[in-house]
């Protein structure tokens, strides 16, 4: 069962970052695809990482040319960046990041880091296992706390200004389940693109913007 494409996104973006995303996001929609995140690095000078993943939360290279096809000409009349940068569409990777109610539903039981815009309970960052998730909060359970304390905390989703999946065993041992009933990657002549990869656990494609 695929997902909606449109779920609204819960993450911290910049004000160019938040405008790029008002642009790319219907892009991405048309082609059937969900932004996950919009990221600028000083990378090359300046990269503007696009982050998009399709209807069953996938995203091979032959999905990021496309996208990134699409998206050139649009980012080119739109001018959002009014200097040179490489553009570099990607997958969200394993340890990705969650940036939706679904992303934390698909991965309960997996351990995250979760950082909130504004203190909760004296913090802003947590660590732990995701133990449960509806459309407003998301519920983890941290390790080794103090005895008498209760280690399930529940974070507004509306407070997040960053989460993201730890690499884990148990998380490699999903991935490679899911890649084994979905290859991502089945034609030979894939190893032709050029690619820039941003983590070894994604695949991208890049280009230079002038």
């Amino acid at each position: 069962m695929t997902f909606d494409l449109t779920e609204k996104r819960y993450i911290k973006e910049t004000g160019l970052e938040a405008r790029i995303a008002r642009i790319v996001e219907p892009v991405a929609n048309d082609l059937g695809y969900a932004l996950v995140r919009i990221k600028i690095t000083p990378e090359n000078g300046m990269t503007l990482q696009i982050m998009a993943e399709d209807g069953n939360g996938r995203f091979a290279i032959t999905d990021c040319e496309r996208l990134s096809k699409d998206l050139s000409p649009v980012l080119d009349v739109e001018d959002p960046i009014d200097r040179e940068y490489h553009l570099e569409v990607s997958s969200p990777g394993i340890d990705r990041p969650l940036v939706r109610a679904r992303d934390f539903r698909t991965h309960l039981g997996h351990e995250a880091k979760i950082e909130l815009s504004d203190l909760l309970d004296g913090r802003k960052r947590f660590r732990g296992i995701i133990a449960a998730v509806d459309d407003e909060f998301v519920t983890v359970t941290l390790p080794d706390v103090p005895k008498g304390t209760d280690p399930n905390h529940r974070l507004p989703l509306a407070l997040l200004a960053e989460a993201k999946l730890v690499m884990t065993d148990a998380l490699m041992n999903m991935a490679q389940l899911d890649q084994a009933e979905f290859p991502i990657d089945d034609d030979e002549e894939i190893e032709t693109v050029e690619l820039t990869d941003t983590e070894d656990s994604t695949d991208s494609t890049s280009e230079e913007i002038h």
